[in-house]
């Protein structure tokens, strides 16, 4: 699902115009982005954890010179479903298997 679909669903749902729902969602991702760039994690009760996770510096290979590189130590962007969430996707995909 793109953004854009996202409004459209949303500005049906709720019978909001799209450009009101547009920068909501704008909003709510230069939010979220901006607090983990700080370094803050984002907590959303029944959906989820948007987590700044630090990854170790590794030694890794570059194939092509033959060479070991040393990848530096790194903070990346992790999503953490809550177990809301996470048992209604399992419920809702057993459900379309059967």
């Amino acid at each position: 699902m793109t953004k854009a679909e996202i409004v459209s669903t949303i500005a049906k749902s709720s019978g909001l115009d799209r450009a009101t729902v547009l920068t909501v969602v704008e909003g709510f991702i230069e939010t979220v982005t901006g607090s983990m760039i700080e370094g803050n994690n984002v907590y959303l009760r029944g959906f989820g954890s948007f987590v700044v996770k630090k990854r170790a510096a590794k030694a890794a290979r570059h194939i092509k010179q033959n060479k070991t590189i040393i990848i530096p130590e790194r903070s990346v962007p992790t999503f953490k479903p809550s177990h809301y969430f996470s048992e209604a996707l399992t419920q809702n995909l057993d459900k379309t298997k059967k």
